[in-house]
């Protein structure tokens, strides 16, 4: 999973700003003090509003080794188009041809949530055949104790923790399964969100009355209100140099990721 740029105001978005003059929960570095972080982690979370439901999705996480591992041994992005494009895609045809017949299977949903996001089915799609390779591999690790790992974890607990608590709140309002599986960084759902950025920008896709990540088309509705909120034109061009091809960084910064989906929306919205 290619690491993303999210800019999450966590002290705004999670109701935190009361809890910075309470002395935070201890980081640490192997799995010896997870359950003391855990402890010292749910009073901090009943403080930002986290019930009963988190708090015992908390007390159940288990330190993920394999989130840990995933962690340490990252190493971006580092192929050339073509070779990027062979190794996640396939080839540009075949994988366009797949994200046409997605389309074409629900035509309506897509004119709609174009007609309110501006965003175009060949982004949506792509980014969801990117992602998760249309649903079929969304993630083997409990959600929460994968982001309730890299939040304790002191390599990077200042960015994870806000999406720790959106995790425990996803789980108190319904919106998460307490063993829910995502990716090794949390990461949720048929677009893999993080969860604070899941909390921000989730709607209803399919009329339901709840957000639900792991439904496709309130995972697709979510992915288009993220990028509109970011900065997303509305009928203009998403080729590399527009300004909706720099909106895409937002969603990942990984130049060859935004170039591929480019080039496969395209050639799904011919």
């Amino acid at each position: 999973m290619f690491r993303r740029v999210f800019k999450l105001a966590a002290a705004i978005s999670l109701g935190l700003a009361t809890a910075g003059t309470v002395q935070a929960a201890t980081c640490g570095n192997n799995a010896s003090g997870f359950d003391a972080w855990k402890q010292a982690f749910a009073a901090e979370a009943q403080r930002a509003g986290v019930g009963q439901r988190g708090i015992q999705a908390l007390m159940n996480a288990q330190y993920s080794t394999t989130t840990i591992s995933a962690d340490r041994n990252q190493k971006g992005v580092k192929y050339a188009l073509n070779d990027f494009i062979r190794i996640r895609l396939g080839s540009l045809d075949g994988f366009a041809a797949t994200g046409r017949k997605r389309v074409q299977s629900n035509p309506q949903f897509y004119s709609s949530i174009e007609q309110r996001y501006g965003v175009p089915a060949g982004i949506l799609v792509a980014i969801h055949g990117m992602e998760t390779g249309f649903g079929r591999t969304m993630g083997s690790v409990p959600v929460v104790s994968s982001i309730s790992t890299v939040a304790y974890d002191c390599r990077r607990s200042s960015f994870f923790t806000p999406h720790a608590l959106a995790a425990l709140q996803m789980v108190d309002r319904g919106m998460l399964s307490p063993s829910q599986k995502g990716a090794a960084h949390g990461e949720l759902g048929h677009t893999q969100f993080l969860p604070g950025n899941a909390m921000r920008y989730g709607v209803d896709g399919n009329g339901d009355g709840r957000v639900d990540f792991y439904n496709e088309w309130d995972a697709l509705a979510s992915t288009a209100n993220f990028l509109r909120q970011k900065g997303w034109q509305p009928g203009q061009p998403y080729q590399e140099g527009t300004a909706n091809f720099r909106v895409l960084n937002e969603w990942n910064a990984a130049t060859v990721y935004q170039q591929a989906i480019a080039l496969a929306a395209e050639r799904i919205d011919r």
